[in-house]
């Protein structure tokens, strides 16, 4: 045992293996060491899985490209979310709708077929945004983004309450009753956006959900209809009164937010952003939603913040950076049980909001790049699925520890520091910049009540030039095009394997300890295996 803790100690120390929490998150020793210390037997009870109940894509005429589908069966083997939201299911690129020569309604769900057919074979589900108008059904011809989804209120309300009714019933009929009842249905996209998202009122948009729930429920009530997946939070308490006077269905409450300040509907980034200094950012937004609904007529309603990220537009370089993995960890700890479900916005850069991009790397909001190389961020997920289904009683604000049924311990650390110099300087300037990882803190792990006998530790990481793809991107010069050998490069260095693995035995004490450093925004996961 002595043995076996020397080469351990000497491993760490030639991998620099570093831990990540801030200092004022911890608990600390008289010497600022920042302690994390569990116990195997010690349980806080079933971890949740908001983190992964959904992510988000696009849109959904992007989801029948082949590259798209390669990379979400990848990201759901890897990452396992359960349900996916992108926009523009009813929009002219995915042929839903139009009028014969008389004004009657045309259906056609092909492209959808083909579409969910895909998502459902890989055992994920749809989380069904009902946007944006189809053009024969709309009574403008205002649109938002390169692909033009049309934004205006429908000319017919009857009209739009027989499409999502006939739609509805189109589901159930494929794809069964049951089925159909796991799925969520979302009326529109930010539609306190106006006139970007939505040109008309707020009470319009009310009697858009109102006539999208009755054309759901008409078919099933157990079906799931909910709203009104507003920007910034906005509208929670109005939605709930709106429904609860009116009587009208509402299963949950669905809303966004981003961690920057600035840039609005700003799909090219030209206005620039600027990461929130708040330690609150994203996670009060979130904590603030769910007093309103225990504070509302409706107080058990599901929350789903269909969108989240660091970021809200599509060309931001944070998102590239390796300071997303700690960023996005940092916010869902805080976030804690407060959601149903927290759907990072989105899984690939196969994203078309702004047009086809013409950079491999450019600030897209993806996990994936668009050749697929994995980004930090995506590593975060990567690692947060490893982890066992029951979480141990921590103390420590930016870890979690858990163990699954074989007797495997998992404990994911990070350390976020944000070194955005504020407001002077935009994430468009700062990011884009070689910005290496200083020292941090000292870390002490220790995990007591483990079963004695042998353990395979196996050691990820992602921070500075570790699991780092822009990183590598930087040093070969930013092509502005990548050669097949120059991603294969970089997906081998950037693979997720663990950075290290060590047989350790653990004594009658049954306790594993360890000292080590660790840097600004790095993520630390150990996977004790029991053999």
């Amino acid at each position: 045992m002595k043995r076996t803790l020397i080469i351990l100690c000497i491993l760490f120390s030639l991998i620099n293996i570093n831990l990540f929490g801030q200092n004022s998150n911890a608990v600390k020793s008289s010497s600022k060491e920042r302690i994390i210390k569990v116990d195997y037997n010690k349980t806080a009870g079933a971890l949740s899985n908001m983190f992964k109940e959904c992510v988000g894509a696009g849109r959904a005429n992007e989801g029948l490209r082949a590259d798209w589908q390669q990379q979400l069966a990848m990201t759901k083997k890897e990452c396992d979310f359960k349900y996916i939201r992108m926009h523009g299911l009813l929009s002219d690129d995915m042929a839903v709708y139009t009028e014969d020569s008389k004004g009657n309604p045309e259906y056609n769900y092909q492209y959808i077929d083909a579409l969910y057919d895909f998502i459902l074979s890989i055992k994920m589900k749809p989380f069904v945004e009902l946007g944006f108008m189809p053009s024969a059904l709309a009574s403008g011809n205002q649109t938002i983004f390169w692909w033009k989804g049309n934004v205006t209120p429908p000319k017919d309300y009857k009209k739009w309450e027989d499409l999502i009714r006939n739609l509805t019933q189109h589901f159930t009929e494929r794809y069964g009753v049951e089925e159909v009842k796991t799925w969520y249905f979302e009326v529109w996209n930010e539609p306190n956006l106006s006139p970007g998202f939505w040109t008309g009122t707020q009470e319009e948009y009310f009697k858009l959900y109102e006539y999208a729930a009755r054309g759901i429920k008409t078919i099933n009530p157990a079906y799931k209809v909910g709203g009104p997946a507003t920007a910034g939070a906005a509208w929670v308490p109005e939605t709930i009164e709106f429904c609860s006077k009116n009587n009208v269905p509402l299963d949950f409450i669905s809303t966004h937010t981003y961690g920057v300040k600035q840039g609005y509907l700003d799909e090219f980034g030209t206005s620039g952003t600027v990461l929130n200094k708040e330690d609150s950012s994203v996670s009060g937004d979130v904590i603030n939603s769910r007093k309103q609904i225990s504070n509302s007529t409706m107080p058990n309603l599901e929350l789903h913040y269909t969108e989240w990220s660091s970021s809200y537009t599509p060309s931001d370089p944070i998102h590239d950076s390796y300071h997303s993995a700690a960023y996005i960890l940092q916010k869902l700890k805080q976030v804690g049980n407060a959601a149903n479900s927290m759907s990072y916005w989105v899984f690939t850069d196969i994203f078309e909001e702004a047009g086809p991009r013409f950079t491999p790397f450019h600030g897209g909001f993806g996990l994936l790049n668009t050749q697929g190389i994995k980004k930090p961020a995506y590593f975060t997920y990567s690692f947060l699925n490893k982890l066992g289904e029951t979480e141990l009683q921590n103390k420590d604000t930016s870890s979690w520890a858990t163990k699954n049924a074989k007797g495997d311990v998992q404990l994911l650390l990070w350390d976020f520091t944000n070194t955005h110099p504020g407001d002077s300087v935009n994430n468009q300037t700062y990011y884009i910049q070689d910005l290496p990882s200083k020292p941090k803190e000292n870390v002490k792990v220790e995990v007591d009540g483990l079963a004695k006998g042998n353990y395979n530790l196996e050691i990820y990481k992602v921070g500075y030039k570790t699991n780092d793809a822009y990183a590598d991107y930087l040093a070969m010069g930013k092509p502005t095009q990548l050669t097949r050998e120059q991603v294969n490069i970089i997906k081998q260095k950037d693979n997720g394997a663990p950075i290290a693995t060590e047989k350790i035995t653990i004594s009658s004490k049954g306790t594993f300890s360890k000292d080590f450093k660790i840097n600004e925004n790095e993520v630390l996961l150990f996977n004790f295996l029991k053999q």
